[in-house]
């Protein structure tokens, strides 16, 4: 079932959001070249104890860490390691969330370490972006899951990829209802298959994670002996950007987003509902 919200449950989830935005503006900042993936964990802890929030990724079914950290091939669930440093030319997916109040805030980016990347990366990045807020922008009152899953697969079909070919949208994972667990129903697929019909009708209240993952290839995964790192399984790199939004009387809320998504969705028209926490 699917757990709707009151707009005084949005708003701690607001508060949770908040603290998953601080802590990707600090990662973002770390994501330098020479810097392990265990330090931005460190980075991560940090935040959490200043807002006095806790992890919700640490101990997840056993996942060692505070924050997924995704380098190049690997589309999600990288864990944090000193082994692995990044440098110049990386590209490195950011996926953390936070609890406060029993309730859940999950968002992810995707980070260029120093400089010199390709153009197909570069764009690779911003239509995965891209298709998230297009999802975004379909989580309107009347409207189905199945919608929101059309707007991004649509998104990213129209966008012509460098070089030719299409993009993968990676079949094996997606986005989510969010709430008193990070994991809840429904589950959203970034792409329209028919045979799961159209899914609930989107009401006040109702809050997911849209989390588009895109490689420059396959669309397909293999997971590693870790029992967690995702890779593409023909080595092409990925890109993976989600946000954790709140839909309401008045429109959608974008709970991870520091301005609540309100400069994005107005590139599609939309306008987003006030700020519970101002």
């Amino acid at each position: 079932m699917v757990q709707i919200k009151t707009p005084e449950q949005i708003a701690r989830m607001r508060a949770a959001g908040l603290v998953v935005a601080a802590i990707h503006a600090a990662t973002r900042e770390a994501a330098v070249p020479g810097a392990s993936t265990k330090d931005l964990d460190e980075v991560a802890r940090k935040v959490l104890a200043e807002h006095g929030a806790k992890s919700n990724f640490l101990g997840y079914g056993g996942f060692p860490a505070t924050i997924c950290t995704s380098v190049n091939d690997v589309v999600v669930h990288g864990i944090p390691s000193e082994d692995v440093v990044l440098k110049d030319g990386d590209i490195i997916s950011i996926d953390c969330g936070a609890i406060v109040d029993g309730w859940h805030g999950d968002a992810a980016y995707t980070a260029f370490v120093g400089s010199g990347h390709a153009p197909e990366l570069v764009e690779l990045s911003r239509v995965t972006e891209g298709s998230m807020w297009a999802g975004i922008a379909a989580m309107k009152l009347g409207n189905r899951l199945v919608d929101i899953s059309r707007a991004i697969e649509t998104y990213i079909r129209r966008q012509p990829k460098p070089g030719g070919g299409r993009y993968g949208i990676i079949e094996d994972y997606g986005g989510h209802g969010i709430g008193t667990e990070m994991h809840m129903d429904p589950h959203l697929l970034n792409y329209v298959e028919r045979r799961r019909g159209k899914g609930p009708k989107l009401v006040p209240g109702f809050c997911l994670a849209i989390e588009p993952m895109v490689s420059l290839g396959t669309p397909r995964t293999e997971v590693l002996e870790d029992d967690w790192t995702v890779i593409t399984t023909d080595g092409t790199w990925s890109s993976h950007w989600e946000h954790s939004v709140a839909l309401t009387e008045e429109g959608p809320l974008v709970l991870t987003a520091v301005d609540g998504g309100k400069a994005k969705l107005a590139e599609f028209g939309v306008t987003t509902a006030p700020d519970p926490l101002g």
